[in-house]
């Protein structure tokens, strides 16, 4: 049977992450082509675009509205594991393999994407009853 509920989370979710990831491609490619090194580049982009994205997936993504750390908490350990994904993915295909680094960060918005989907969904912005005490 078709889940709904689901398909209408994963298309918020990619409203937000779309609305959010296009602004922040935007910037890192103006950054790295005035020269800033794209490794860096990430690093001082990805917590922004991080925080800015909190407040569209907990309230419209995902409705979580409990009060207190947890979610945040949650939420920052998320982009942690995917930061870390992020830039392995520019050490291997870019720095060792000599992609463009464009083109990897270009498919680093997706994998990332799919790895944040799943930690927000069953981490992060569980719902009370799945939710770990």
């Amino acid at each position: 049977m078709f889940n709904y509920a689901a398909m209408r989370q994963i298309v918020r979710y990619g409203v937000v992450g779309v609305l959010n990831n296009l602004l922040g491609y935007g910037i890192y490619l103006a950054v790295t082509f005035f020269g800033l090194d794209p490794k860096l580049a990430v690093s001082l982009l990805y917590p922004i675009g991080a925080t800015t994205a909190y407040f569209g997936h907990s309230r419209y993504s995902f409705a979580y509205n409990k009060k207190g750390i947890s979610g945040p908490l949650r939420y920052t350990i998320a982009h942690a594991i995917s930061y870390g994904a992020n830039l392995l993915m520019l050490y291997v295909f870019w720095q060792k393999a000599g992609w463009p680094h464009q083109l990897v960060q270009g498919g680093a918005i997706f994998v990332c994407a799919g790895i944040l989907f799943v930690l927000f969904k069953y981490f992060v912005f569980a719902s009370a009853d799945s939710e770990p005490a």
